[in-house]
């Protein structure tokens, strides 16, 4: 890990995969195999839970179990961090999470006992998100540490490059088995590979981390510790705080049901040239990778450009595309639609929308920026740590508001899509009038 302020560079994390710098490596390893193992599931999960027979109530409690995972899992995985030693927390956290995966994978199997199979998903979420609990903070304050202030959206950008490239290819494998085999099979082997994945990972990181000269700060003092750390967040963070906990409360509110619009409302379909005829839950696969690689596409771009337009215009820009993206899906018109004499099929205009929605990525470097980049020297850990514990913390039960607006007949789907733009619109234009720009990008 680079120690000096040396200039961000957003193909670092490639090069230094490529040289095979042992730590990066294999911190790089793990990052990139959880990644791919997450992206291969996470998205899929609604659809699966719809088998094995949960309601769209449930199944946006599952959503909301996801999001009060994110909001408390990093706290007590960074004092079991501090507690045990990085190298047996890591590996802990993978033999977790590489058992939700399985657990995940038998669910099926445990649908003849009296607790329902969906129960176990639950079950399963808790281990499986364990990884994701290792070192939040730390990753933020050691990019501030090491990019000039003006070169924080580019040294941010580098590491999401690296890894949403898993992002990228994850869905493409989950596409290429559910191509094959129908979705009650098909799933139950991407679950069997993403706990490959987690495996391996867990040890390769176990054998060949050396974390001898690691420090992630003290450990966590107690509840009192976040009260502290929340009133002493930066007053310039309160307005971006406020319209990105709205806006994230409307994706949250759809996150989990967009696999069901896909294929059970919209039940869009795809001929494809070499693959052929790729079925709606093949074919959400593709739409995945088609947002992904657009925002590896214009992620670094776009956050050169705030050098030249600002974070804030560039966040606003993800926050609009984070929005109007649910309204405008489920409304797709079936059969497509004309434009200026040029017919769109629905499979083409779908198509476009995930690209669209890919742009929403595109200002998560300048987003992060924008979060640390107000903080004290040496502080960037704790501020992004309450700043997403109080971001989190509102966000929690909004799967389930989704989940039950979501179930609501007749129209249940459009009026859980719509008010979640409504929502998100509200938190964008919050963010435009009250939000502060960081003054290394004025």
């Amino acid at each position: 890990m680079a120690t000096d302020r040396e200039r961000a560079d957003p193909f670092a994390a490639f090069r230094q995969f490529l040289a095979l710098e042992r730590d990066v490596l294999v911190l790089s390893l793990a990052m990139f195999a959880f990644s791919l193992g997450f992206q291969m599931t996470g998205r899929y999960m609604g659809r699966y839970l719809e088998v094995l027979g949960a309601g769209s109530l449930v199944i946006g409690l599952y959503g909301s179990l996801g999001n009060l995972i994110g909001a408390v899992y990093p706290y007590p995985g960074g004092a079991i961090s501090d507690r045990i030693g990085s190298r047996t927390a890591l590996t802990a956290f993978g033999l977790a999470s590489t058992l939700g995966f399985l657990l995940w994978f038998l669910a099926p199997e445990f649908s003849l006992l009296p607790i329902p199979g969906w129960a176990w998903i639950f079950v399963g979420l808790l281990l499986a998100q364990a990884w994701k609990s290792f070192g939040l903070g730390a990753t933020f304050a050691i990019v501030k540490q090491s990019v000039p202030p003006e070169e924080l959206a580019t040294g941010f950008a580098s590491t999401e490059t690296f890894r949403r490239t898993a992002f990228l290819l994850g869905p493409l494998l989950a596409a290429g088995l559910l191509s094959v085999y129908e979705f009650e099979v098909g799933f139950r082997y991407v679950l069997a590979v993403a706990a490959g994945f987690g495996l391996l990972a867990t040890v390769v990181q176990h054998v060949l981390y050396d974390a001898s000269e690691d420090t992630f700060g003290k450990s966590f003092e107690g509840v009192e510790q976040v009260v502290s750390d929340l009133r002493e967040m930066p007053d310039t963070l309160r307005p971006l705080l406020v319209g990105d906990t709205l806006v994230r409360f409307a994706n949250g509110m759809v996150y989990v049901f967009v696999v069901l619009v896909v294929t059970n409302v919209l039940e869009v379909s795809a001929t494809l040239p070499v693959v052929g005829f790729l079925g709606p839950d093949a074919f959400f696969g593709v739409l995945l990778v088609v947002e992904m690689a657009v925002a590896l596409v214009v992620m670094i771009p776009v956050s050169k450009a705030a050098r030249r337009f600002g974070l804030k215009s560039v966040v606003a820009l993800g926050f609009v595309v984070y929005a109007v993206f649910p309204a405008l899906l489920v409304n797709a018109p079936e059969g497509g639609l004309t434009v200026a004499g040029i017919a769109v099929s629905e499979t083409a205009l779908v198509t476009l929308l995930f690209a669209l929605s890919g742009l929403r990525f595109a200002g998560l470097p300048a987003h992060k920026a924008l979060i640390v980049g107000p903080a004290e020297e040496n502080a960037g850990g704790r501020v992004v740590g309450s700043y997403y514990l109080a971001r989190n913390a509102v966000v929690v039960p909004s799967a389930a508001v989704g989940g039950w607006l979501y179930g609501l007949s007749p129209g249940g789907p459009q009026l859980a899509f719509g008010l979640a733009t409504a929502v998100g619109l509200v938190g964008t234009g919050y963010f435009l009038v009250f939000g502060k720009e960081l003054p290394a990008y004025r």
